[in-house]
């Protein structure tokens, strides 16, 4: 079954071509071959401010470059988030994103007293691809992959977001051109499968 799948660019820095956008284009080649529709959205091109208190992410309005992030969430089945690991969590630009983004109203709401009674998300499934200078199996069993855990609990699930799936590529700053080809082409595949 083709799939609406949206990609999530979380790296912080347009100034150059990073492993993440490579990883990024591979998955949306792959998607696109099998059928799959594919969209966009790059965090670090959108202009927003960080939330600031909770009468603001409740009551607040959405900042005008975000309402198509937005209704391209609400359009996929399926959603990609890739980021590098920094200071063993996603950059801040990318979380300002997503405490934008997913606001009551949109990715959730209440009823009878209970302000997280309907998840708004639900339906939809994700994989969040995360890029760092450590080995993946140091970060994924000695620290726990504890920010990813967060992101896939705390945010995506809390939301309905579910199954998540990981993707998690270590020692990237070494990786030589046969590795980073064998991870450029691990990602075609996954997103010729739409997962």
């Amino acid at each position: 079954m083709n799939k609406n799948i949206l990609l999530i660019q979380g790296h912080p820095d347009l100034s150059q071509h990073h492993f993440c956008h490579a990883l990024e284009k591979a998955y949306a080649e792959g998607a696109m071959t099998t059928g799959h529709k594919v969209q966009h959205v790059n965090v670090a091109a959108l202009d927003f401010p960080i939330l600031r208190s909770p009468q603001e992410w409740e009551h607040g309005t959405l900042p005008m470059g975000l309402g198509r992030a937005q209704a391209v969430i609400r359009w996929a089945n399926h959603i990609v988030v890739l980021f590098p690991l920094w200071l063993g969590d996603m950059p801040a630009l990318l979380k300002a994103f997503l405490e934008q983004v997913a606001r009551p109203g949109f990715a959730f709401s209440s009823e009878a007293g209970n302000p997280f009674a309907h998840k708004g998300l639900v339906g939809r499934s994700a994989r969040v691809v995360v890029t760092m200078g450590m080995p993946a199996s140091m970060y994924r069993w000695y620290f726990r992959a504890h920010s990813v855990r967060s992101l896939e609990r705390n945010i995506l699930g809390f939301v309905g977001i579910a199954p998540v799936n990981e993707t998690l590529i270590g020692m990237t700053g070494k990786l030589d051109p046969i590795e980073a080809g064998k991870w450029l082409e691990r990602l075609r595949e996954l997103g010729g499968r739409g997962e």
